[in-house]
């Protein structure tokens, strides 16, 4: 409460409404399962459409499990770009992976006899890494200049030398240094790489560039070249952009323009493809690193500039640098990495993944856990190979399930196993009970833009898009049903009423194609025995108003448990369950037919105030899908009154 110590008029701020509570979004996916490319640990990042995941994942080519020459469907991309066509607009996804370290690298020497090298390597495992990188080495004009004169008097230092200055050139940048005045040098205009050392003079009190190809470290300099020494003339900057290949049919090649050699230069290779780097955005976005135990940018740039150039093979790279005709294309040079693997198809441990104790950074399902915006949980692909694994792709579904129970505000998008029949479907869905979590059969045929042909993928992700876009578009409230499959082209199976009629009762929700109303959608049943909680809506309903709740009632927290809080609390969510009526999410045709909310004496006893427990009582009337709409017509009588 505010003190008033002096007389004078005090004015304050009060607020005579209700602490308001906003809805959730019920309609953000997280997926888990393999990808060619990208982080396997630490936090899943957004995605807002299929070409961010495409940028950081590596695209929809085919994988190529370990131990095997057969490709396999990438079943996590199909799944995530079959999400965003059928209208999700965010999603979170936790790459997998199974082997050793599994990146491309190529290693590139100074010489036969120079021990100097700079490695090229991938910075995540995956086939995807196994592509061309291009180098193309830049030369700039003469950067060298005499500082303006002083009283029409050549500027000079303290001892009568003429200042000279690089114009343009910073600390840590390489030149390529040349002495066009002397007749004998050896060949005539040969130039030497340098970095621009920038250094405080302590007799001229100011500071000044000069040229080194030491270490950085050594104090005094060994080496290092004045600017007024005269025995050069020209001063050209040394640059060099780096292209990426594309990783898949559908990627686009990445290029990085004009980056510097030395390590301390903050546009340097060392930097931009820094290794075992802490920015997030580096490892989700730069593909490649690039190491060295050198330590400046002069011997890094020679290693690089003694590789043979692309158009041809017979010159290297410092060659062309003499030559004033010679361009790009002439300084270009190229190095393929190898070594690259998608590692063994991933087992029920990796979909898990790691807590984080050894080294902070989770992976699978539990990094998912730390992202409070998923409120739908699929893993595409992982039942793709039940006929020979059976025991692990149950552990899979297991582990989808306990995540969505552990988390509470998640429901588990269940794929079936290919190639099942109903009666397998059926024993399939029998070892499984859940109220968080709803299974899907059979799997859909759509058009693979990769192999240019009909594919079979696993249903979860265009069911994880259809919740989205139902959510968006009706409410979450409504039953994700009776939804057209954008991308289908037809299903596994064509199944028919009767076959439906087998399924629906177990809660395996069917796919069907309907004439003139196309591929949909049919069915909306959760896995769960308790027939309170059999419709996925409704699940999913009470999330979404659980977890609204739980958010717009923080301010609760600590605050004194009476009468006033209690009214407080009563008021807040009876304006949010009203405002849910208002906009028909609720049965009834008046408010207090719809819900109730009450938090007094009568729903605490005096143990729970003592021990600092306020207990609030809500019911809620909800919808429930009209799954079977039935008319009953019977013969009228003309003369009969109605």
């Amino acid at each position: 409460m505010p003190e008033y110590l002096a007389p004078g008029v005090y004015v304050e701020e009060t607020s005579f409404r209700p602490k308001s509570i906003e809805g959730v979004s019920t309609s953000t996916a997280g997926f888990v399962g393999p990808a060619r490319y990208g982080p396997i640990e630490g936090a899943p990042e957004l995605l807002t459409s299929f070409a961010d995941f495409e940028r950081i994942y590596g695209g929809l080519d085919a994988l190529v499990f370990d131990g095997s020459d057969d490709e396999v469907v990438n079943y996590l991309a199909q799944g995530v770009r079959s999400f965003f066509e059928e209208g999700g607009k965010r999603c979170y996804v936790a790459r997998i992976y199974d082997g050793d370290d599994g990146r491309a690298s190529a290693t590139l020497a100074a010489g036969s006899l120079d021990p100097r090298s700079v490695t090229v390597r991938a910075r995540h495992p995956g086939r995807a890494g196994e592509v061309p990188v291009r180098f193309t080495v830049r030369i700039g004009p003469n950067v060298l200049a005499n500082e303006p004169p002083v009283n029409n008097a050549p500027a000079v230092d303290g001892q009568g030398r003429p200042l000279r200055t690089l114009r343009g050139a910073g600390d840590g940048d390489v030149v390529w240094v040349r002495d066009l005045t002397s007749p004998i040098s050896n060949p005539p205009g040969a130039g030497t790489l340098y970095w621009v050392d920038r250094y405080f003079d302590d007799v001229d009190r100011r500071y000044r560039l000069r040229l080194r190809r030491d270490d950085p470290a050594n104090d005094p300099p060994t080496g290092a070249v004045e600017l007024w020494d005269d025995s050069f003339s020209e001063v050209r900057m040394v640059t060099v952009s780096v292209t990426v290949s594309a990783m898949g049919k559908l990627s686009e090649a990445r290029t990085w323009e004009n980056l510097g050699f030395h390590p301390g230069n903050r546009s340097g290779l060392g930097r931009v493809f820094e290794p075992d780097t802490d920015s997030r955005k580096t490892e989700l976005f730069v593909p490649l690193e690039i190491a060295s135990d050198l330590t400046n940018g002069a011997e890094i740039a020679e290693v690089l500039l003694n590789q043979p150039t692309l158009a041809d093979p017979s010159r290297t790279v410092v060659d062309t640098l003499n030559d004033p005709r010679s361009g790009d294309a002439a300084r270009t040079f190229q190095v393929l990495l190898r070594g690259g693997s998608d590692g063994t198809r991933p087992e029920a441990d990796e979909y898990e993944g790691n807590d984080g104790a050894s080294n902070g950074h989770k992976s699978g399902l539990r990094a998912l856990e730390d992202v409070d915006d998923i409120s739908i949980v699929a893993a595409p692909g992982s039942t793709a190979d039940f006929d020979e694994n059976a025991t692990d792709v149950n552990a899979i579904l297991r582990l989808l399930i306990g995540h969505a129970e552990r988390m509470q505000y998640r429901i588990a998008v269940l794929d079936s196993a290919p190639g099942q029949l109903v009666s397998e479907v059926s024993d399939y869905r029998g070892q499984l009970d859940s109220k968080y979590a709803a299974l899907y059969y059979p799997w859909i045929r759509l058009f693979d833009p990769i192999s240019e042909n009909e594919i079979l993928v696993p249903p979860s992700g265009s069911v994880a898009g259809i919740y989205a876009r139902n959510d968006i578009e009706n409410g979450v409230h409504k039953a994700p049903a009776n939804e057209v499959v954008r991308q289908a082209l037809g299903f596994e199976f064509a199944l028919s009423k009767g076959q439906q009629d087998v399924l629906n009762p177990e809660g395996i929700n069917a796919f069907r194609f309907f004439e003139g109303r196309g591929y949909r959608l049919w069915g909306a049943r959760t896995i769960s025995s308790d027939s309170e909680w059999k419709y996925v809506n409704l699940r999913r309903y009470f999330i979404y108003l659980e977890k609204s709740i739980e958010k717009g009632t923080q301010f609760a927290v600590f605050e004194n448990n009476g009468p006033r809080l209690w009214n407080n609390i009563t008021r807040t969510i009876d304006g949010f369950l009203f405002n849910e009526f208002a906009n028909g999410r609720l049965f009834g045709t008046r408010a207090q037919e719809a819900y109730f909310v009450r938090c007094d004496r009568s729903t605490m006893t005096q143990n729970d105030l003592d021990n600092g427990r306020l207990v609030c009582l809500i019911g809620v009337s909800a919808l429930r899908p009209a799954e079977f709409v039935i008319f009953r017509i019977g013969q009228w009588t003309a003369d009969r009154r109605a």
